[in-house]
C-alpha cells in the first residue's frame, strides 16, 4: 500500500502536513478580534450614553425623563436608591466589568510587534496646544475634554437658571423674596452639579484602576486631571454652601440652620462638617502651599475621608448614589493598594553617587510585569511611616527577573536621611561590627525596610512605537531614560522587536558630576553590533560650568559609589504583585467580586431590614450604603485578594525551586541576572572598568550654555526627513514648557518634508 501511494506521488495521511492547527489559531484569533470589537463598542455606547444622560439632565426634558424612571422602578427591592443608582453609577461600573473582560484579552496575546504608519501625521494627545497657562502643558486632545466639561457646567447653570426662574414665577413673592429664593435654588443647582463633577474626581486617582489601563492613561498624567476636576468640584461645592449661607443670614436663622440635623432631609450641619474638610484639602493643595510644606498637603488630603463620609450623611443615600459609582471604584483600588503596601520589600542594594543620588534597588518576583516607563512609590519606614514618594523606575524588565531599579535625587529632609541611612549602614559593615544587621548566607540587607505600591504606567510601552526618539531629561529626569536605553539594548540584542533605530539624547544638568550617572549603563555584555542597528546621539548640557573640570587632563565622568551589599534572587521578601500590571485574570475576580458583593449586601439590607423596618432616616440610610460599599470592597474583594496572595507565594516558591534546581547553587542568578549583577547588584567596588554608553554612543558635552531647542530640532527634522518622532520630556515644569513650545511652533511651521514631533511628558507632580 505504501509502495503504491509513493508511486503515485502521495504521502499517508497522517504524514501530511496538516491545517487544522493554523485553522483552530485562525479562528480563535476571529474570535478575539471579534470579541475585543464587540467589547469596545459596547463600553463605548454605555459611555456615550451616561455622558449624554448627564447633558440632558439639567433640562426640562431630562427632569421628565428622570422622574418617569423613579416612578417604574421606585417599588422595586432597592426603591429610589437603588434607580438612581443604576442610571448614574451603574454605566461606569459596567463598564469597569467589561474592561476587566477586554485587559484580559489583550493580555493573551503575542508579544508587542510595532508597525510603521504609512503617513506621518500629527496626533491630538501629542500636540501641545495650550502651553504655559495654569493648566501646563495641554495637548488638543485634553483641551477637548476641558471644553466639555466647563461647557457642561454652562450649559447645566444655564438650564438651571431658567428652571429656577419658571418655578419662581409661579409664587406671588417681595423682591427680596424672590433674590432670597433664587439664592437658595441656585445654591441647590450648584451642589447637583458639583455631585456631578464629584463622579468623575475619584476615577483619576484610582493609580491601578482598570479604567486607567482601558485607556492607557498612566498615573502621573491621571494625577493632573484629578487636580483640574478637584478646584472645579470644590469651587462649586463652596458656592453651592455659601450660597445658602448668605441666603440664611438674610433671613435671619444663620445659626439655627446650620446646626440642624434632620432625620427626614438634609441634614445641613454633616454638609457643613463636609464643606469644612473639603477646604482644608483645597487650600493646603495649592501649589505655593504644596511647595512650603509638602507634608501638610498630604496629611490633610486624607480628610478625603471625612469629607465623602459627611457629604453622605448629608444628601442621603439616593442622591449619595450619583457619586457613588466613582468613589466605590477608588475604594477597590485603595484597599489593594493597602494590602500591597503591607509586604516589606528587601532592598538588595543602595548606591550613593557623588552628585547627590541614590540608587536602590529592590527585590520583587519573576511574575511581576511592568514597562520600561514606570513609577512605584516607596516608604522607608526607618524614616517614616507615614510618607510615600514617587519615583520613576531606571531599571528595564528584560534587565533581569527579580529585581527593580530607582534613582533618587537627595533633595529634601527625607532623601537626606535615606543617604544618611545608607552611608552609616556601609560604614557600619566596613567596621564588621554588627551596626548593620545582615544575614551572611542570604547577604540580603536588613537595615533597610521598604514598602512598594506599584509598579504604575503606560499599559503598553508607547517608547517603542517611535521608530526616532528625542529624550530631553533635565537633571534626575534623565532616570526614566536610562530605562528606556536599557530597554531598547536588551531587544535589539535579544532580536525581540523594537522599532527605535535613531535616537537622541537631550541631557541637561548643573554639574558634570552627574554625568557619571550614565556610566552605570555597562554596554559589555551586549552584543558588539547593536550599535549598527541603533544610531544613538548624546547632547549634555552643563550650565554651571563653563570649564570642564580636570584631572590630570582628563575631563573625570566616573561615579564613586558607596554600596550596601546585598544579591537579587528569587529568595527573601519581595514586592507584591497585588497592583498595577499585575495578573489580569485575579485583578478581574477582585473588581467583579467586590462589585457584586456590594449589590448582594446592599439587598440584603434592604429585604431584611430597611425596608421591613421603615428605616427613613436620610443620614442612615446614607451610613449603611457606605457600609455596603465598604463591605463589598472588604469582605468579598478580601477573599480574592487572601486567594491572589496564596497563589502569588506558590508560583513565588515554584519560581524559587525551579531556579535553585537550574543555577545548582549559584546564589539563584539567571542569565539575565548574572549579566547585568556589575551594576544592579555592586559589591563594594566599581570593580574593573566596563565599556560604557558615554564611549560607546556619540557623545557632545557643552558647558556653560543650555539647550537651543529650535536648533536641536530643525537639525533632527534635517537629518531624519518626513517621519513620526516621538519626544518625551522628563524634568522640572520650565522644561517642559520650553520643549512644548518649541514642539507646537515647529509643527505648525513645518514644511511637507519635515519631521512631525509627538510631546510625551513624563514628569510626576502631586
Amino acid at each position: 500500500m505504501d509502495q503504491n501511494l509513493q508511486s503515485a506521488g502521495k504521502e499517508p495521511l497522517l504524514l501530511q502536513p496538516s491545517t487544522d492547527g493554523e485553522n483552530q489559531k485562525t479562528n480563535y484569533g476571529l474570535v478575539r478580534i471579534f470579541a475585543k470589537w464587540a467589547l469596545r463598542t459596547t463600553m463605548w455606547a454605555i459611555f456615550v450614553s451616561w455622558v449624554g444622560f448627564i447633558y440632558l439632565y439639567p433640562t426640562q426634558l431630562g427632569d421628565s425623563l428622570f422622574q418617569k424612571w423613579n416612578r417604574l422602578t421606585e417599588k422595586s427591592l432597592f426603591g429610589i436608591t437603588g434607580s438612581i443608582l443604576l442610571l448614574v453609577s451603574g454605566p461606569i461600573l459596567a463598564i469597569a466589568v467589561l474592561a476587566v473582560a477586554h485587559l484580559v484579552l489583550v493580555s493573551g496575546e503575542d508579544e508587542f510587534y510595532p508597525r510603521k504608519k504609512k503617513y506621518p501625521r500629527a496626533q491630538l494627545w501629542t500636540f501641545p496646544l495650550i502651553v504655559g497657562g495654569p493648566l501646563g502643558v495641554v495637548s488638543a486632545a485634553e483641551l477637548i475634554g476641558v471644553v466639555l466639561f466647563v461647557g457642561y457646567i454652562l450649559w447645566a447653570l444655564y438650564f438651571y437658571t431658567l428652571r429656577n426662574l419658571a418655578l419662581l414665577s409661579t409664587f406671588k413673592l417681595t423682591s427680596a423674596q424672590f433674590s432670597i429664593y433664587l439664592m437658595e435654588l441656585t445654591g441647590l443647582r450648584l451642589g447637583m452639579i458639583g455631585l456631578f463633577c464629584l463622579a468623575f474626581l475619584f476615577l483619576p486617582i484610582a493609580r491601578g484602576s482598570v479604567l486607567l489601563r482601558l485607556i492607557d492613561i498612566p498615573v502621573e498624567h491621571a494625577t493632573r486631571y484629578h487636580v483640574w476636576l478637584g478646584h472645579v468640584t470644590m469651587l462649586l461645592f463652596t458656592l453651592h454652601g455659601l450660597f445658602y449661607v448668605v441666603g440664611w443670614a438674610l433671613q435671619g436663622k444663620l445659626l439655627q440652620e446650620i446646626l440642624e440635623w434632620k432625620n427626614i432631609g438634609i441634614s445641613n450641619l454633616a454638609g457643613v462638617i463636609s464643606l469644612l474638610a473639603g477646604l482644608i484639602m483645597w487650600v493646603t493643595s495649592l501649589q505655593p502651599v504644596r511647595r512650603w510644606n509638602f507634608e501638610l498637603f498630604l496629611y490633610t488630603h486624607q480628610l478625603y475621608i471625612v469629607f465623602v463620609v459627611f457629604l453622605a450623611f448629608h444628601v442621603g443615600d439616593f442622591i449619595f448614589s450619583i457619586a457613588a459609582g466613582g468613589i466605590f471604584l477608588f475604594m477597590l483600588d485603595r484597599f489593594l493598594r493597602f494590602c500591597q503596601s503591607r509586604n516589606t520589600v528587601d532592598v538588595v542594594s543602595a548606591k550613593c553617587f557623588p552628585c547627590g543620588t541614590v540608587e536602590l534597588t529592590l527585590s520583587k518576583p519573576q511574575s511581576l510585569r511592568y514597562n520600561a516607563l514606570s513609577f512605584i512609590f516607596i516608604q522607608i519606614r526607618e524614616l517614616s511611616w507615614l510618607q510615600w514618594h514617587p519615583f520613576s523606575v531606571s531599571s528595564s524588565p528584560l534587565d533581569g527577573k527579580y529585581h527593580i531599579s530607582v534613582l533618587i535625587k537627595v533633595l529634601g529632609g527625607w532623601t537626606d536621611k535615606l543617604k544618611e541611612r545608607i552611608v552609616t549602614t556601609s560604614s557600619a559593615d566596613e567596621d564588621a561590627e554588627g551596626a548593620i544587621i545582615m544575614d551572611r548566607n542570604s547577604k540580603i540587607c536588613r537595615k533597610l525596610t521598604a514598602s512598594v505600591e506599584g509598579p504604575y504606567g503606560h499599559e503598553s510601552p508607547y517608547h517603542l512605537m517611535y521608530e526616532y526618539l528625542v529624550l530631553v531629561a533635565g537633571g534626575i529626569g534623565i532616570s526614566p531614560f536610562m530605562a528606556i536605553l536599557r530597554d531598547v539594548f536588551h531587544r535589539l540584542d535579544e532580536g525581540t522587536p523594537c522599532l527605535p533605530r535613531e535616537i537622541l539624547l537631550v541631557w541637561a544638568v548643573k554639574k558634570s558630576e552627574e554625568i557619571g550617572l550614565l556610566s552605570t549603563i555597562s554596554l559589555d555584555y551586549l552584543r558588539s553590533d547593536i550599535f549598527q542597528k541603533l544610531n544613538l546621539h548624546i547632547q549634555i548640557y552643563v550650565t554651571r560650568e563653563s570649564d570642564p573640570p580636570l584631572e590630570e587632563g582628563k575631563v573625570t565622568h566616573e561615579a564613586s559609589s558607596v554600596v550596601s551589599p546585598g544579591c537579587s534572587g528569587p529568595k527573601g521578601n519581595n514586592m507584591s504583585v497585588l497592583v498595577g500590571t499585575g495578573d489580569n485574570i485575579w485583578s478581574g475576580l477582585y473588581v467583579i467580586s467586590s462589585t457584586l458583593g456590594f449589590i448582594v449586601l446592599l439587598a440584603l439590607i434592604d429585604a431584611y431590614y430597611i425596608n421591613p423596618y421603615g428605616i427613613s432616616s436620610w443620614w442612615y440610610k446614607g451610613l449603611l450604603l457606605m457600609s455596603c460599599m465598604v463591605g463589598g470592597v472588604v469582605v468579598f474583594g478580601g477573599v480574592v485578594i487572601a486567594l491572589w496572595h496564596i497563589w502569588s507565594r506558590k508560583v513565588s516558591t515554584t519560581e524559587q525551586f525551579e531556579e535553585d534546581s537550574k543555577t545548582n547553587g549559584t546564589n539563584g542568578l539567571h542569565k539575565n541576572e548574572s549579566s547585568t549583577a556589575n551594576e544592579d547588584v555592586p559589591q563594594g567596588t566599581d570593580g574593573v572598568k566596563a565599556k560604557n554608553l558615554l564611549s560607546a554612543s556619540t557623545t557632545f558635552i557643552n558647558y556653560g550654555s543650555r539647550p537651543d531647542f529650535t536648533e536641536i530640532f530643525q537639525s533632527t527634522s534635517k537629518n531624519w526627513g518626513h517621519v513620526d518622532a516621538g519626544v518625551m520630556v522628563c524634568g522640572p515644569p520650565t522644561l517642559q514648557t520650553t520643549v512644548a513650545k518649541e514642539i507646537r511652533s515647529h509643527n505648525l511651521r513645518r514644511y511637507s518634508h519635515d519631521t512631525v514631533l509627538h510631546f510625551n511628558s513624563h514628569s510626576f507632580d502631586l
